[in-house]
């Protein structure tokens, strides 16, 4: 292990969070889920400013950053539908967004070649959004009641940024795979 392994091993312990968030929300223990999301938050911070300021940036970064991102915010959202408190259909278009940017960047390498994972602007946005709902519904069901209207404009805004972002990554790397073939 070298010191450029660091940001790296901060995604997976990010990774292991998931989880005790997900078993915390399950037992509506929403405190400790409420702490563990801060953690996460932090190490990402953490993470990312460790590997830009020292330069350890590195490709299985660019992979397990995203990941590790991805899989609290969908486990966390698949357990707050179970529980009641997010709608099933947004769950669903997270989920399938993810799905098909996952299936998109696995033909890419596949029928195109290796790239490089670039976040989107309104990607950015619908992640800061989904992180901003999924707090919000956690501290609403359990640590101070929020008004219903700012939990239903948040839905929408996580809707609207979700099927958004979706759309540009498919245009997008449409676009890319088409010159890449004909270049």
């Amino acid at each position: 292990m070298t010191r450029a392994d660091i940001p790296n091993i901060i995604s997976v312990l990010r990774i292991l969070l998931v989880l005790p968030t997900v078993a915390a929300l399950a037992n509506e223990m929403f405190g400790l889920a409420l702490l563990l999301f801060a953690v996460a938050g932090v190490s990402d911070a953490l993470d990312g400013y460790i590997a830009k300021r020292f330069h350890y940036e590195s490709r299985l970064g660019t992979i397990l950053d995203p990941l590790a991102d991805k899989l609290l915010l969908v486990a966390t959202y698949l357990v707050l539908a179970w529980l009641g408190l997010l709608p099933w259909w947004l769950t669903g278009a997270v989920v399938a967004r993810d799905l098909l940017i996952l299936a998109g960047a696995a033909s890419f390498h596949l029928l195109i070649g290796e790239y490089e994972m670039e976040p989107t602007a309104i990607s950015k946005l619908n992640t800061v959004a989904q992180i901003v709902l999924g707090l919000a519904v956690v501290l609403s069901a359990g640590v101070h009641a929020l008004p219903e209207a700012a939990l239903d404009w948040l839905v929408l805004l996580v809707l609207v940024t979700t099927v958004t972002s979706g759309i540009d990554y498919v245009w997008t790397w449409s676009v890319r795979a088409w010159r890449a073939r004909r270049g």
